[in-house]
């Protein structure tokens, strides 16, 4: 009896561990299950210059370490063209959470 009970639990293991690995999420998307920690507050540095404007840190997830990990923020000039900064943001939906990469706008 524990012959059979111990071949089918082999090929159940292998049954499961089978398939190839899901396809990554598209690049620029990540999805995670619990919400980030409360920003940190942080003290801006002297403007370098009228044409640098401050992007302000945030919480990016770390796959690997299966952690938020703190990005500072930084003083950047911008490009031609362009006058105005939209943060990145996390937001929920349907259950996890959704990074939303920050841009330039004309």
């Amino acid at each position: 009896m524990y012959s059979k009970l111990l071949a089918v639990a082999c090929v159940l293991g292998l049954v499961g561990c089978g398939g190839p690995p899901p396809p990554p999420p598209p690049p620029g998307v990540v999805y995670v299950r619990t919400g980030p920690p409360v920003e940190v507050v942080e003290e801006r540095p002297p403007q370098p210059s009228p044409d640098h404007v401050w992007i302000r840190g945030h919480y990016r997830w770390d796959g690997v370490a299966g952690a938020y990990v703190w990005t500072p923020g930084h003083w950047q000039v911008h490009p031609a063209g362009y006058t105005r900064w939209v943060p990145g943001h996390w937001y929920r939906r349907d259950g996890a959470w959704y990074w939303v990469e920050g841009h330039w706008v004309p």
